[in-house]
């Protein structure tokens, strides 16, 4: 799992830096078009590793074990593999889209609400009160990124990119006058 991360990670950051630089500039389309672009290439990514995962899923555990229960629990576990990439790799664009369009403060809010008050509560209940252990845990955990994924999406087909790149530019006017 955390050798598929970097990819939609570095999509999220690289779609931070092209929003922040196209309201910079005042381009707010551009700014939008790049969060359609950076949505789709993760949505595109995210589709195609876990269409891979699932149909591998029966042989996928014996890069780690020959072991048939391990290789069972692997299989049983594949969906929510794939599950988890596809939520990780749009709430990680997101949160690039959220950081370009200086939304940072409300991208840590969502983070810290939805794990703590989702993620962790959900994991604990599933995993250890309806003992569903380790897929319990790990679909708490994805119930936080399922949330997040939904409030970030809120919150990006929110944006009035025209005032966002006011924003920026009044932000820009400000520094060149203090210096």
């Amino acid at each position: 799992m955390s050798a598929l991360y970097p990819i939609p990670e570095g999509i999220g950051a690289a779609a931070s830096t092209r929003v922040s630089n196209e309201l910079g500039a005042g381009n707010p389309r551009l700014a939008r078009f790049t969060a359609f672009i950076a949505l789709s290439i993760a949505v595109l990514e995210s589709i195609t590793v876990s269409a891979v995962l699932v149909s591998s899923r029966h042989v996928f555990g014996y890069v780690f074990s020959n072991d048939k229960e391990v290789v069972s629990y692997v299989t049983d576990m594949a969906p929510l593999l794939a599950v988890s990439v596809i939520l990780d790799s749009l709430q990680a664009v997101l949160s690039g889209i959220a950081r370009g369009s200086g939304w940072q403060d409300l991208g840590a809010y969502i983070n810290l609400t939805a794990y703590y008050l989702c993620g962790v509560l959900v994991a604990g209940v599933l995993g250890f009160w309806v003992q569903m252990r380790g897929k319990g845990l790990w679909i708490g955990i994805q119930s936080d990124a399922l949330l997040q994924t939904l409030l970030l999406s809120a919150i990006t087909s929110c944006i009035d990119w025209h005032k966002q790149a006011r924003k920026a530019r009044d932000r820009l006017s400000a520094r060149a006058v203090e210096t």
